[in-house]
């Protein structure tokens, strides 16, 4: 079977053999995978976190179970989380799922880009693969990983309705973020960014927001152009959706005093940058970081889905077959003229 594997700031495509299916493992055939910001990180800059494997947002259909398996069975259509906690530790019991060392060493096998993808016994057991509801097809689903990501860091905000916020970058998750947070209520939101493309495509999607390009400003008078559209106070939420951490500097003058700073987007490792925390002590900030997912925004995500209350598949410009993912990942990198990309299966 086909694979792509990180390479020296590159990505190939290998053949290695079809993973053995053990008594309570499960053999998925890769239909659709998204590509993230966490991915272009491992390729294109320097990932925090212990994985190096690329692609972690497939769906597709089983094709082989484990003889002890039972809640499955083959040509059922599934999402598969990669990453699945053990429920019964110290930070699982605190529901900090994401920072159980299980979740973090868990994995699928090889990865999310690969012909077919082996969804082990910890994973089975314990809700990293779940049946798709008829109504959801696979490239919606393609899309439940990051949607649950987002899910997440707004349930850690504790929006409330007519709240204001700002989002910095307007890529994949920056629009779902946009998108949920109008859903949640949101007053106000305003999008920042450089790439005058996604800017239009957010507008699109929603011609209420106020989009900034940080092109044509800049960063000392960012403030003054988000107070004179949500008022001097400032707005209640930020959300940096982006790896680049001027987003957060900026963020700390555009948020109220006793607002709340989600940091969602990857920061590369060794990320190192000067920052005035008596701004932070002074107006009583609230730094939130989201990392990943768990299995209660998962399903949050596949319910928004199954009962069409918000439709997120015109977040899909482009699709990629599995032998050409360098290619996909260098698009989603340029991001001229894209928006979510996913890869697809050759058959």
């Amino acid at each position: 079977m086909k694979t792509a594997v990180v390479d020296n700031k590159s990505v190939k495509i290998i053949n290695r053999d079809i993973p053995k299916v053990n008594q309570n493992d499960v053999l998925v055939k890769m239909k659709t995978c998204g590509i993230c910001g966490s991915d272009l990180e491992k390729v294109f800059g320097k990932y925090g976190m212990k994985s190096t494997r690329i692609g972690h947002e497939p769906a597709g259909e089983i094709i082989e179970i484990g003889e002890n398996v039972k809640d499955f069975n083959t040509k059922d259509r599934v999402f598969i989380h990669h990453h699945v906690p053990c429920y019964s530790c110290h930070y699982c019991y605190n529901e900090d799922f994401t920072m159980c060392g299980k979740y973090q060493t868990s994995n699928i096998e090889p990865s999310g880009l690969s012909e077919y993808i082996l969804v082990p016994e910890w994973n089975v057991l314990r809700g990293g693969l779940v049946k798709l509801p008829d109504n959801i097809n696979f490239n919606q689903a393609a899309l439940i990983e990051p949607i649950a990501c987002c899910i997440r860091s707004l349930n850690k905000l504790d929006m409330k309705k007519a709240d204001k916020v700002a989002i910095f970058g307007a890529g994949p998750t920056g629009l779902i973020h946009m998108i949920l947070a109008k859903y949640y209520g949101a007053s106000q939101i305003i999008l920042v960014d450089i790439n005058n493309f996604r800017l239009n495509f957010a507008k699109n999607i929603d011609p209420t927001i106020t989009t900034i390009n940080m092109t044509n400003n800049d960063n000392n008078n960012l403030d003054s152009l988000v107070f004179s559209k949500v008022g001097n106070i400032g707005v209640d939420i930020s959300i940096i959706a982006t790896s680049n951490l001027d987003a957060l500097v900026q963020s700390l003058k555009i948020t109220r005093r006793g607002g709340i700073i989600s940091l969602f987007g990857v920061p590369s490792k060794d990320s190192d940058f000067k920052i005035d925390f008596n701004l932070i002590y002074s107006k009583e900030l609230k730094i939130v970081p989201s990392y990943a997912t768990s299995e209660k925004e998962i399903h949050q995500t596949i319910t928004l889905l199954k009962n069409n209350i918000i439709d997120f598949e015109p977040l899909i410009t482009h699709k990629f077959p599995l032998d050409n993912s360098f290619d996909a990942l260098k698009y989603a990198h340029k991001a001229k003229d894209a928006m979510k990309i996913i890869i697809t299966s050759s058959g």
